[in-house]
């Protein structure tokens, strides 16, 4: 891991670390910007719980200010293949065969209610940016990952907090990897020391977190690190 910059105790961050990749480098480049970084995680009803152990050892190894694993239970709703285990997640033999359709892996309002508490927590570590590793561009097509819907919940967000309508303070909704390929934020991630093995992308890993190799998640990381000429 590269040197810990030193942070900067008026410039507070909220940093959505689910444990997999984009959320590590989004957290990197957040430490990197000389933020007090303040992790949220959730255990939302996903089916499993591997992704959570790793994003523990992520704010570990990153020496976060604090980690929150917050617990909600979208399960209740279902409606995903990540929440409802009588539905199978996708698989495909190659990045190719993944369609344009938004996919069953889709949970619904899932970063609506995230970006939500993330921002309850900004408000009482008073801080007024949000980081969240989106990605509108190497993606599953899921439609709370894109730039219009970050646009309008920021909007919102600075109608709907004590510190905006009290005072001068705007709230900003960090996507430093929404317009990169996953190569490119792979490359980014390397550069700020990131442990790529410390992750998982897996939306359906097997015993101890091993990953299928054939669900979006996994064809999408296999890619971005085949374009930076490496196989992880």
């Amino acid at each position: 891991m590269s040197p810990s910059p030193v942070a900067d105790a008026t410039r507070v961050a909220v940093v959505l670390l689910s444990g997999g990749l984009d959320s590590a480098t989004c957290l990197a480049i957040a430490r990197e910007a000389g933020y007090t970084c303040h992790a949220i995680s959730f255990r939302y009803g996903q089916r499993h719980q591997y992704e959570l152990a790793r994003a523990e050892k992520l704010a570990q190894h990153f020496d976060v200010a604090s980690h929150r694993i917050i617990d909600i239970d979208l399960a209740q709703f279902g409606g995903s293949a990540l929440t409802d285990p009588s539905l199978e997640v996708p698989k495909s033999d190659s990045v190719a065969e993944i369609g344009t359709a938004i996919p069953i892996t889709y949970v619904p309002a899932r970063n609506t209610v995230f970006l939500s508490l993330a921002l309850a927590f900004a408000e009482v570590v008073e801080s007024r940016d949000i980081f969240i590793g989106v990605n509108a561009l190497d993606y599953s097509g899921y439609p709370d990952c894109r730039p219009e819907f970050i646009h309008a919940f920021q909007a919102m967000a600075n109608l709907a907090t004590k510190a905006s309508v009290e005072g001068d303070t705007v709230l900003t909704i960090h996507t430093p990897l929404i317009a990169l390929t996953k190569g490119q934020i792979i490359a980014k991630g390397l550069g700020l020391g990131v442990d790529y093995s410390m992750t998982l992308s897996c939306y359906d890993p097997g015993l101890e977190g091993m990953p299928c190799g054939r669900c979006h998640a996994c064809l999408l990381r296999q890619k971005g690190f085949k374009e930076n000429g490496l196989t992880e």
